[in-house]
């Protein structure tokens, strides 16, 4: 499972939880336990929101390196060989000291 299926569906469980316990306490009275649903409710649509804009922020950018690699795949290499040799180098220098 990937991360971001990760994320998604611990988002998911939290989200499942919080109605779960919004629909336990509907019989519940007072100001404060009517108030606390009513922010838990809010956060609950604005956890939705943002989780919805970084998924679309996420897939957009996957599409735009995608398209990037498609139209200079030997210049991609380079950059990949590039970056795996500076981590190398990194990752050396860290164990020998």
């Amino acid at each position: 499972m990937s991360k971001q299926q990760e994320i998604s569906s611990e988002t998911d469980q939290l989200a499942d939880d919080a109605r779960a316990l919004m629909t336990a306490t509907a019989d519940v009275g007072g100001e404060k336990v009517g108030e606390a649903r009513k922010r838990l409710a809010a956060a609950l649509e604005r956890v939705k929101e943002v989780a919805g804009n970084v998924r679309d922020k996420a897939v957009a950018g996957a599409k735009a390196a995608d398209e990037a690699v498609h139209e200079h795949p030997y210049q991609a290499m380079a950059i990949a060989l590039g970056v795996g040799m500076i981590i190398g180098y990194l990752a050396a220098r860290r164990n020998r000291d």
